[in-house]
């Protein structure tokens, strides 16, 4: 059951991450038996430069991808049916660019990024994987035909190049990366969305009766995150009434004082700070016209 709360985390989270930069196609079905692409990328045609901010997970995206995160770690036979899912995706691009006739491009293949929080050294080279100059340990290329790599995760260094990939591993690993996440500044563009997706993994989690050791560690890792943000977020609340109700009260007292005041002014009022509101309810006793006003706000822009 909570194998496939953590595979909808993973899709949604993927999703998340790389729409901006592209078509992302979620459980996308391809032909035989009705197999299931769990991430579907296709790069946009004009690739953005911030793309970079993904780091590791941004260079997938710089190709047509095929990504496939496992919660458990990957066996042998996933990790083949993964390779016959991109094998029949190649099949099916061959056919249309025939009936084109055009020349299927080797770019246009997608790469298969298999996503597996550990893996042995064993079945890794059962595979013949092979590691290559410019990429950090723990991608695992398989021979070039293959268009094929095995990401193990838990061998993946702690920078944050990975991080990205790290939320997608297990225990110690995945705990690490979300104090990294919930470290990074407020305005990171992926920060807000990514611990929303988090939280709601630990709300579909704690329904669950039956939950593994690592379930109930991430629940408990997530709970003090969760508690604190919920809190800064209702006190941030507060402080917007707050403001919002000085705002009004400074409006009114200005229209007693002074008279009607012109839109724009209103606009300079709402972007004042409560410092500076409060500075502004001392100081409009002293004022006689709207231009007493348009001074007070042209000193508090300088």
């Amino acid at each position: 059951m909570t194998r496939f709360i953590h595979d909808k985390f993973a899709k949604d989270y993927l999703e998340e991450l790389l729409k901006d930069y592209g078509e992302v196609k979620a459980s996308e079905k391809v032909s035989g038996e009705i197999k299931e692409i769990d991430v579907l990328f296709t790069p946009a045609k004009q690739q953005s430069s911030n793309i970079q901010i993904l780091g590791m997970l941004g260079r997938f995206a710089e190709n047509p991808a095929i990504i496939e995160p496992y919660r458990n770690p990957a066996s042998t036979d996933e990790i083949c049916d993964c390779i016959l899912k991109l094998l029949e995706i190649k099949a099916l691009l061959r056919r249309e660019a025939k009936t084109n006739k055009i020349k299927l491009q080797d770019s246009e293949i997608p790469k298969l990024w298999v996503l597996t929080p550990t893996i042995s050294e064993t079945r890794l080279s059962s595979f013949g994987t092979i590691q290559k100059t410019g990429w950090l340990s723990g991608v695992h290329f398989l021979p070039d035909a293959l268009r094929t790599a095995i990401v193990a995760i838990h061998q993946l260094p702690q920078t944050p190049e990975t991080l990205w990939l790290r939320l997608l591993g297990r225990g110690s690993v995945q705990s690490q990366a979300i104090i990294e996440l919930q470290a990074l500044p407020l305005d990171h563009p992926y920060q807000k969305a990514t611990l929303e997706l988090v939280y709601n993994l630990r709300e579909n989690l704690r329904v669950n009766q039956e939950l593994e050791a690592d379930d109930r560690e991430l629940i408990m890792r997530l709970e003090p995150l969760y508690q604190r943000d919920r809190e800064q977020a209702k006190e941030e609340g507060r402080q917007e009434g707050r403001q919002e109700g000085r705002q009004d009260l400074i409006l009114r007292l200005l229209n007693r004082r002074i008279g009607e005041i012109d839109a724009s002014l209103i606009v300079q009022i709402k972007g004042l700070s409560i410092e500076q509101l409060e500075n502004l309810g001392e100081a409009l006793l002293d004022f006689s016209s709207v231009a007493d006003l348009e001074t007070w706000l042209n000193q508090q822009s300088i």
